[in-house]
């Protein structure tokens, strides 16, 4: 028995060697095996908890205009009338409309019993008026007031020298006088009166005199003046020795001025 031992055991050393030599590889590098075979899938997992919200998103771009909608609508029966709603409240005063046309002239009344006559006013201080004025420019222009520049006397300015008329301040009666030195020619002068002459002088003498002094009645606005005939009956002239000279002043202003 001995020996059936001893070549069992040299028997199974020997096959233990050739197993060693079948599955040691050549080198000590690991090598990748043959891929398993897959799995079952598992059983669904329960839900997760709910995330944080996110944050808005940006605005998105106006969309394209719909085609217009077609109304195949029917007016209606006109309802029952309301109840009249109470007053409002009253508006702002509205603009000024425009002026109308005037309206015809009505007829005059009857004249008003007299009144009783109030007591006396304050006295009023008196209306003056006076100027005095002399030629400075020989031989002017006829047809148009001859201006007297050379002012002796103008304090209340109803003298225009320049144009050399006197304009009437008040209704009243006034004086008016002129003393005219002629040279070298025939002088024919006259005294307006709103372009109407009152009184004229015609002085033929080399250096003589044409004078004239009239009362008038102006009324307020009223001009006079001086005027020459023509040219060939222009001798009026003034030096430093011989003055031409126009004065007037308001005598008394009538009642209904003071």
């Amino acid at each position: 028995q001995v020996p059936k031992m001893i070549w069992a055991s040299i028997g199974l050393l020997a096959s233990l060697s050739l197993s060693s030599d079948s599955w040691c590889p050549a080198s000590c590098q690991a090598t990748s095996g043959p891929p398993g075979v897959a799995g079952l899938p598992g059983i669904k997992g329960d839900p997760g908890a709910d995330g944080a919200p996110g944050k808005p998103g940006l605005n998105g771009q106006k969309g394209d205009q719909g085609d217009q909608g077609l109304c195949n609508c029917k007016d209606g029966e006109k309802g029952a009338e309301g109840i009249q709603g109470p007053l409002g409240m009253k508006g702002d005063q509205g603009d000024v409309g425009p002026t109308g046309l005037a309206g015809v002239d009505g007829q005059k009344g009857d004249k008003g019993d007299e009144g009783i006559i109030g007591p006396p006013g304050p006295c009023s201080p008196a209306i003056q008026s006076a100027f005095s004025a002399r030629l400075e420019n020989i031989y002017p222009v006829p047809d148009l007031p001859i201006p007297f520049t050379g002012v002796m006397y103008n304090l209340q300015f109803h003298f225009d020298p320049d144009r050399g008329v006197y304009k009437a301040p008040v209704n009243g009666t006034y004086v008016f006088s002129y003393h005219l030195v002629v040279f070298t020619k025939v002088l024919k002068v006259g005294l307006f009166h709103n372009f109407l002459p009152i009184v004229k002088s015609t002085e033929m003498v080399n250096l003589g005199l044409a004078a004239q002094q009239v009362i008038l009645h102006l009324n307020m606005g009223d001009e006079v003046w001086l005027q020459v005939k023509d040219t060939a009956n222009n001798g009026m002239f003034t030096s430093s020795e011989s003055s031409s000279t126009f004065s007037g002043f308001l005598l008394y202003p009538d009642i209904e001025a003071m």
